[in-house]
C-alpha cells in the first residue's frame, strides 16, 4: 500500500528561509479540533536532533492527531509544524523528505515480497531501481531482515512485519523517524527488538526519533519524554528530571498521579 505521506507534497520546489534549525521536530501551539471536540489544545514540543524522544499518552490523548497533522494527512488548524527548520505548510516538500514514519496500522502489501514493497515505496520517492535495491538491502540489515527479502509479507511475524516498516520508512534515508504505538499487538519478545533496533538507529546513525507509545516500560530514565493526555502536555523533559521535579521515584509514577491511571 501507498504510504500515508502526501508523496506530492515531497516533491514541492518551494523553499522558504527555515526556521528553528537546532530542532528535528517543532511543534508550536497546536490545536485541532473534530467538529466540537478539541483533540489538541496549544500543543508545544521539540525533538532534539538525533534524540529518542517519547510521546507517552492513553489512548485517546491525541498522539495519532497530532501524528497526522505532522505527515500532513490533516491540515494544521491552529499553531506552527516545522521539520528541520521547515515549516510543513509553507514547505512541505523540503520538510517531508526528511521525514519516516511508521503508522500503528499496518501498510504493507501482504501478497508482496519484502523487496517488492521497499521498491514500490522506493518508487515514490524518485529512487532508481539501482539505488533502490542498494538502499534496500542496506535498510533491511538495519532491522536484521536482511535474509528475509524475498519472502512474502504474510509469511513474517507482526515482529517482522513491523521491522520491514522501519526499513521502509528508512530508505530515502531520513533525519527524524515517527512511529505511533509501533509495538502495540507485537509479544514481549518483539516489542524488546523494535524498541532495540530503533535506539540503534539513534545511536548509531543519529536519526531523530518520535515514538509515541502509552506502555510505560518502553521508557528509560534518560529519554526525552512528552506527556500528552486529552490534548494537552502536562510535563516534558528528560524523563529522570521529570521525575526529580516531582518528588517522585519514577516516571511510571509521575504518569499516574498526572493523568489518573496507571497505564500499561
Amino acid at each position: 500500500m501507498v504510504s500515508m505521506i502526501d508523496v506530492a507534497a515531497l516533491q514541492s520546489s518551494s523553499v522558504h528561509m527555515p526556521m528553528h534549525r537546532d530542532s528535528a521536530l517543532a511543534v508550536e501551539a497546536v490545536s485541532h479540533a473534530y467538529g466540537k471536540r478539541r483533540a489538541l489544545d496549544e500543543v508545544s514540543f521539540t525533538v532534539a536532533p538525533g534524540h529518542f524522544t517519547v510521546l507517552l499518552g492513553l489512548n485517546g490523548a491525541g498522539k495519532s492527531t497530532l501524528f497526522s497533522l505532522i505527515t500532513r494527512l490533516y491540515a494544521t488548524q491552529s499553531g506552527a509544524i516545522s521539520l528541520f527548520g521547515f515549516n510543513i505548510a509553507h514547505d512541505p516538500g523540503e520538510a517531508l523528505r526528511r521525514l519516516g514514519v511508521v503508522f500503528q496500522a499496518r501498510t504493507l502489501d501482504l501478497d508482496l515480497s519484502v523487496a517488492q514493497n521497499l521498491a514500490y515505496h522506493a518508487a515514490l520517492h524518485g529512487l532508481s531501481p539501482h539505488e533502490a535495491k542498494q538502499r534496500a538491502a542496506q535498510v533491511l540489515r538495519q532491522v536484521a531482515m536482511g535474509d528475509r527479502a524475498d519472502d512474502k509479507v504474510r509469511d513474517l511475524s507482526g515482529g517482522q512485519m513491523r521491522r520491514v516498516e522501519i526499513a521502509r520508512a528508512l530508505l530515502h534515508h531520513p533525519r527524524l523517524l515517527l512511529l505511533d504505538e509501533p509495538t502495540v499487538g507485537l509479544d514481549v519478545k518483539a516489542r524488546a527488538e523494535i524498541l532495540s533496533h530503533v535506539r540503534a538507529l539513534v545511536a548509531k546513525d543519529g536519526v531523530a526519533v518520535l515514538w509515541a507509545t502509552h506502555l510505560l516500560d518502553e521508557v528509560d530514565p534518560g529519554d526525552d519524554v512528552v506527556i500528552l493526555h486529552q490534548g494537552h502536555v502536562l510535563d516534558q523533559g528528560k524523563a529522570c528530571e521529570i521525575s526529580m521535579r516531582s518528588g517522585i521515584q519514577n516516571i511510571a509514577e509521575v504518569f499516574t498521579r498526572l493523568t489518573g491511571s496507571g497505564g500499561r
